[in-house]
């Protein structure tokens, strides 16, 4: 990275695991590292883009942007923003499933703690794309609190609760998380909150749903050690026998024109299809054609 960032003014505090999680990963994905800076950049000219400190900052945060544009050449990712979303949102998802799979199977540890709370700061780097799809705001919630609450458990030598459970009632507070990892990756000392395991409500939290073609491989693009467990068996995938039945409708339906299809659905279109062919990776059959014949009735109808 060309430029070396000044000191984080205080005014920034709220995006410097952000910038953390892009520095982690300019090697990793230089793509996911763009945006976290990115997003870093515009939540910080929000803030303040007057003062001499932060506009020294974010000066050299946007020469850092410069540089890795330039790196990147005509990165799909970079050029193309349905492409830049669709690879954000997937890692991050990936990260998501990773941990909660983790945490399902009652393998609690600081890396899955991590990925959860990496999951959730992706998430607020695809917004430099738009808002949040509903799934995702839940997501990201889901995992932030997720993060605290088994980092507090563990703190204070108690088993976490393993698996969904519910958020509601709880006083959950999404500035609570800034101090959760220092610089070295290490959770810090915390004072008991909320989140402590005698104040978990007893109802499961049914709410999380992964977005169609968000798929985890064995191995989590987090940087974890081999004693975590983790094999090609900790995720299942869907068998063929729910393959949905095609709609005959659709072959017999004719295309109704480029005129009556607005730019937003031929960005719907092509994301469907990139979840379709994300599902096929994973051989999940299922998913795939599910999402095809959404992209297939969107081109044909202009109607989802």
């Amino acid at each position: 990275m060309a430029a070396q960032l000044p000191p984080l003014p205080a005014q920034f505090k709220t995006v410097q695991h952000h910038l953390r999680t892009a520095q982690e990963h300019d090697k990793r994905d230089p793509v996911v590292a763009y945006y976290c800076r990115l997003y870093a950049m515009q939540t910080g000219m929000k803030i303040d883009s007057k003062s001499p400190e932060c506009r020294k900052f974010l000066s050299k945060l946007m020469d850092q942007l410069e540089t890795l544009k330039k790196q990147l050449g005509d990165c799909d990712s970079i050029t193309q923003e349905i492409v830049g979303s669709a690879h954000v949102e997937n890692y991050a998802l990936k990260m998501f499933l990773y941990a909660d799979n983790e945490d399902r199977a009652g393998r609690f540890h600081k890396n899955m703690i991590k990925s959860f709370y990496t999951a959730s700061l992706l998430l607020d780097a695809l917004t430099v794309f738009g808002e949040l799809t509903e799934e995702n705001v839940q997501h990201r919630k889901y995992a932030r609190w997720k993060a605290t609450y088994i980092h507090n458990c563990l703190k204070n030598g108690v088993t976490p609760e393993a698996g969904p459970i519910g958020l509601e009632g709880e006083d959950y507070n999404e500035n609570d998380d800034q101090g959760l990892f220092s610089g070295t990756g290490q959770p810090p000392e915390r004072s008991p909150s909320t989140y402590q395991p005698g104040n978990v409500p007893t109802s499961n939290y049914t709410g999380i749903q992964i977005p169609p073609g968000a798929h985890a491989p064995a191995n989590t693009p987090a940087e974890l050690p081999h004693s975590t467990g983790v094999s090609s068996t900790t995720i299942t995938h869907p068998t063929p026998q729910n393959i949905p039945t095609v709609d005959p409708s659709l072959y017999n339906t004719p295309a109704q024109g480029d005129s009556h299809l607005t730019a937003e659905d031929f960005a719907k279109a092509q994301k469907y299809c990139k979840y379709a062919g994300s599902a096929l990776q994973y051989e999940d059959v299922n998913t795939a054609v599910q999402n095809l014949q959404k992209a297939l009735k969107l081109l044909t109808t202009g109607r989802e």
